[in-house]
């Protein structure tokens, strides 16, 4: 009964907050007046005027596209630079060194793409200077990056003939300042009165109980954790990320957290819907989306009450924190490898091995099941084109979305969108299966160390970021792989769907007709969700054979590794 009730709050509160923050979102980014207009309108003019930009000015798909690849790039130099010279800077109560040259370009990659992929422990290797001012602005800035894209997208797919797609600093802007500003300093309080720590105070050393002398890390997490969780990035102010009590030290900043993951993707549902005129297309998603996040829940949740022949146990908790349970964990899990978060409150590399296939099979989806902030809307637009393309292949009709045509040109990015990440991610992991590099950092051997690898190939590519963590990735082998894994992964997609957005702007609308396919209704959700689940199976199913699926046979018949 405690499982069910859990669920049900979870999911309540998700269901009912999805419409108030879509509906907010919708005013922000289509530049109505709103609740925050008055408090935070004064700073937004002030950063056009000291930035030169002109908010009237509209620009075509490539103008935006460079101006995020510039921005992002600026980013990526400031985080690796903070990095290789943060023992010289101040802000370093701990005197941390500066890092190696490729674990700067990894984090840097990582955090410019919103995958967060950590190769360290955040309290022996980063100073608060670089904490705050590298890893917690680009929380914010690679959210904004996000949810810039697929504002640019939706105006594509309702203008009519008109290719420009807006600003980029301007929607960037507002994305901060209105949205993701706001809400992490209301979080971060509520963070710090459960006892999240936030201070500028050096470590601490103490005595435990058996006599040993230890060190207590401190630093300003709650401010990080606020916007790491809500930005749907992930990467932890601690090491074991919220799993770490001064991370998540109650049930209550558990279950905040955990809703947190998926609040803004799932909110951005109702405002594509509001922003096209359709709710129903924005509650059809919404739907998909949930249905394919509730069907791995329940597989996970199987999988970890089940019983474990080879440990002779039904309901393991190794790998778990007692303070949160397995179904906290799995709820958790689930939740971060769907929406692009990567943050962790248990060590995926000790959940079942059916609980890890569906954690894997969550990022191998593209991270479309709420997905990122923006990132995982626009992946989800991406699958709808392929879905209305095949539909019209069956019935014989020109496919169409929002009115628009759907033509070769729209059909090969949204492939190039979806398979990129693929591709890379298999491609890298036999490269890291075949080298002597890539077998040095496994933990495990057999079937287990396989989907090591491959996880933390799919998490890169996915831009999630969480890890099995059996696996030694603080090499210049795996931190060069990664980093290119997560450009892929981000810029690869990016891209593609840009010019599908310049694309669409030009074309004219046709009037809804009796030949047109709906795709508002039950009929499209089924097809849709079958047209995820299909791809990511048909293309991954090989590797996840020879890894969790045959460690889940193997035990069966008492085997563990």
């Amino acid at each position: 009964m405690n499982t069910f009730i859990q669920l049900a709050l979870f999911f309540g509160a998700l269901i009912l907050l999805t419409p108030v923050l879509g509906k907010y979102i919708k005013k922000v980014i289509g530049g109505e007046k709103h609740l925050l207009t008055p408090v935070f309108g004064w700073l937004e003019r002030l950063i056009y005027r000291f930035c030169g930009v002109d908010p009237q000015q509209e620009m075509n798909w490539k103008q935006y596209l460079f101006a995020l690849l510039w921005f992002n790039f600026f980013g990526f130099v400031v985080v690796f630079a903070l990095q290789m010279t943060q023992a010289w800077l101040p802000l370093n109560p701990a005197k941390v060194p500066n890092t190696s040259w490729h674990l700067a370009l990894n984090t840097a990659i990582s955090f410019v793409t919103n995958t967060n992929w950590q190769s360290y422990s955040g309290e022996t290797t980063m100073s608060y200077l670089t904490q705050m001012a590298a890893l917690g602005v680009q929380n914010f800035l690679s959210a904004a990056t996000g949810l810039a894209v697929l504002i640019a997208l939706m105006k594509g797919l309702i203008k009519n003939t008109k290719q420009q797609l807006g600003n980029f600093w301007v929607d960037l802007t507002r994305s901060v300042i209105y949205i993701l500003l706001p809400v992490s300093i209301l979080f971060a309080v509520v963070l710090v009165n459960q006892g999240v720590v936030q201070t500028f105070s050096s470590y601490t050393d103490t005595t435990t109980l058996e006599g040993v002398k230890q060190v207590i890390p401190l630093g300003p997490a709650a401010s990080q954790i606020a916007i790491k969780q809500l930005g749907t990035n992930g990467g932890g102010f601690f090491g074991v990320n919220s799993a770490h009590p001064f991370e998540n030290p109650t049930p209550f900043s558990n279950f905040l957290e955990m809703l947190a993951i998926l609040l803004i993707p799932a909110a951005l549902t109702y405002t594509y819907g509001l922003f096209i005129g359709s709710k129903k297309q924005g509650w059809t998603l919404f739907g998909a989306m949930l249905i394919v996040l509730c069907i791995g829940l329940g597989v996970s949740l199987y999988a970890e009450y089940a019983a474990n022949p080879a440990l002779h146990i039904t309901g393991s908790m190794e790998g778990k924190e007692t303070r949160f349970g397995i179904v906290n964990s799995i709820i958790w899990s689930t939740s971060t490898t769907v929406a692009s978060n990567g943050s962790v409150n248990a060590m995926h590399d000790s959940l079942s091995p059916l609980a890890g296939l569906v954690a894997m099979f969550n990022m191998m989806l593209g991270e479309v099941v709420f997905g990122g902030v923006g990132s995982g809307l626009y992946g989800m637009i991406a699958f709808v084109i392929l879905t209305v393309f095949i539909a019209g292949l069956m019935v014989g009709r020109t496919p169409e979305y929002l009115g628009k045509k759907i033509e070769s040109f729209e059909v090969r990015m949204a492939l190039i969108a979806v398979l990129a990440p693929a591709v890379c991610i298999l491609a890298f992991t036999a490269i890291a299966v075949s080298t002597h590099a890539g077998l040095a950092g496994l933990n495990n051997k057999g079937p287990h160390g396989l989907s090591e690898i491959l996880y933390a190939f799919t998490s890169a590519c996915g831009n999630n970021g969480s890890a099995f963590a059996g696996l030694t990735t603080n090499t210049p082998f795996y931190n060069v792989l990664l980093s290119i894994c997560m450009l892929v992964g981000r810029f690869g997609v990016i891209i593609p769907m840009m010019a599908i957005a310049g694309s669409m702007a030009g074309k004219k609308v046709t009037p809804v007709s009796s030949g047109t396919f709906h795709t508002d209704n039950g009929m499209f959700l089924i097809l849709l969700i079958g047209v995820i689940i299909i791809v990511g199976g048909l293309t991954f199913f090989p590797a996840l054979s020879l890894g969790p699926i045959l460690e889940h046979l193997l035990m069966q018949a008492g085997m563990t590794f």
